[in-house]
């Protein structure tokens, strides 16, 4: 795929054009997520102690379902969210945040360490001490995102 940015001065407002040989299933994402790129900015916010509160993405360590409910943990606590874990999948950075079962998604640079001695799963260590564990559906997943 080519990437060509033209700068003009007199260009008021810009714009995106794709030039392709015939609409493909990349190209119908790429635009899909131009589009969401450019609605309203999404934000996070959570819930604790009766107080609403924004949340930054890069503030938080994990994102869990338990008891028909949504939580994000940070460092200042825990929150309730009234978003569904695949609503938060598709608003957050893929390349920070991964989905390691189905009822829990991390935050990459918030992990300490992976342990992979346990077979068929793997634990995951977080700088906080917590700990959780990648369901076996997901271990391929995550190996094929740590290059193993």
């Amino acid at each position: 795929m080519q990437i060509e940015v033209k700068i003009d001065p007199s260009c008021t407002e810009p714009k995106i054009v794709i030039v392709t040989d015939a609409m493909s299933e990349d190209i119908s994402s790429l635009v899909k997520k131009l589009s969401e790129d450019l609605d309203a900015p999404k934000i996070l916010s959570g819930t604790k102690n009766g107080k609403l509160e924004v949340l930054e993405p890069e503030d938080l360590i994990r994102i869990y379902a338990a008891a028909g409910k949504v939580y994000a943990v940070t460092e200042k606590g825990e929150y309730a969210l009234r978003l569904r874990l695949y609503e938060l999948e598709e608003r957050l950075d893929k390349s920070r945040f991964v989905r390691i079962s189905n009822s829990e998604i991390v935050n990459l640079k918030k992990i300490r360490n992976f342990d992979l001695s346990i077979t068929g799963t793997i634990c995951v260590k977080f700088l906080d001490g917590t700990v959780t564990y990648v369901s076996r559906r997901y271990v391929g997943k995550i190996k094929r995102i740590l290059g193993i």
